[in-house]
C-alpha cells in the first residue's frame, strides 16, 4: 500500500469511528464527521450538476444549435438566475415564480409517471387468471388477486365497514401490514449491509485482522 492509499485508509477509519460514536452520544468528533459527509456530498453534487446538466444542456447546447433551439434555452437560464436570486432578500421573491414552475411541472410528470409506471401495471399484474393449470402459479394468483381487492376495499370509505365489508376490509389491513413489514425489512437489510461493509474495511483495510 502506498503512503497515499495509507492516508486515506486512516482518514476514513477515523470518519468512519467519529460516526459511530454518535452511538454513545452526540460528541463534536460526530459532528465534525457529520459536516464533512454533508459538504462533501454538496460539493459533489454541485460538480455533477455542472458537468451533466448545466454545462451540455445549457453552454454547450447554446454554442452548437442555432435560431430557435439557441434561443428557447434563455428560458431555463432565466428561470435558474431567478433561483439564485433566493439568497438576496430584497428580491427574493422573485425566486417563487421559477420554484412554482419547477414544482408544477415536478408535479406534473410525478403524477404521468406514477400512473405509467406504478399504477397502469398494478392494474394489469392484477388482471391474472385464477387458474393455470399449476396449483404453485394458481395459488400465487389468487394471493395476489385477493390482496388487491382487499386492499382497496379497506381505502373505500364511501360506507361503513360492516358485515361483508368489514371483514374484507380487515383481510385488506393484514395485507397492507405484510407488506409493510417487507418494506421495513428491506430496510433493514440494506442498512445492515452497509454496516457490514464499514466493519469489513475496519478489520480488513485498517486494522488487517480479517
Amino acid at each position: 500500500m502506498s503512503g497515499m492509499d495509507l492516508l486515506f485508509t486512516w482518514i476514513a477509519a477515523g470518519l468512519t469511528l467519529a460516526i459511530f460514536s454518535f452511538l454513545y452520544r452526540d460528541n463534536p468528533f460526530y459532528k465534525f464527521a457529520e459536516h464533512i459527509y454533508v459538504g462533501s456530498a454538496a460539493a459533489y453534487w454541485f460538480i455533477y450538476l455542472w458537468f451533466f446538466d448545466v454545462k451540455p444542456k445549457l453552454i454547450d447546447a447554446w454554442i452548437s444549435n442555432t435560431g430557435f433551439e439557441r434561443y428557447i434555452l434563455i428560458v431555463p437560464a432565466f428561470l435558474s438566475f431567478l433561483m439564485l436570486l433566493r439568497f438576496i432578500p430584497k428580491v427574493a421573491w422573485l425566486s417563487r415564480w421559477a420554484i412554482a414552475f419547477t414544482v408544477g411541472m415536478g408535479a406534473g410528470l410525478g403524477i404521468t409517471g406514477a400512473i405509467q409506471g406504478y399504477i397502469v401495471p398494478q392494474v394489469k399484474a392484477g388482471m391474472l387468471p385464477l387458474w393455470t393449470g399449476q396449483w404453485g402459479n394458481s395459488l400465487n394468483y389468487i394471493i395476489l388477486v385477493v390482496s388487491t381487492v382487499t386492499t382497496l376495499v379497506y381505502f373505500f370509505f364511501s360506507k361503513e365497514h360492516k358485515g361483508g365489508l368489514g371483514f374484507l376490509a380487515k383481510v385488506g389491513i393484514m395485507f397492507i401490514m405484510i407488506a409493510f413489514g417487507a418494506s421495513f425489512g428491506s430496510t433493514i437489510m440494506a442498512r445492515i449491509s452497509l454496516l457490514i461493509g464499514r466493519l469489513y474495511f475496519l478489520f480488513h483495510d485498517w486494522l488487517h485482522l480479517v
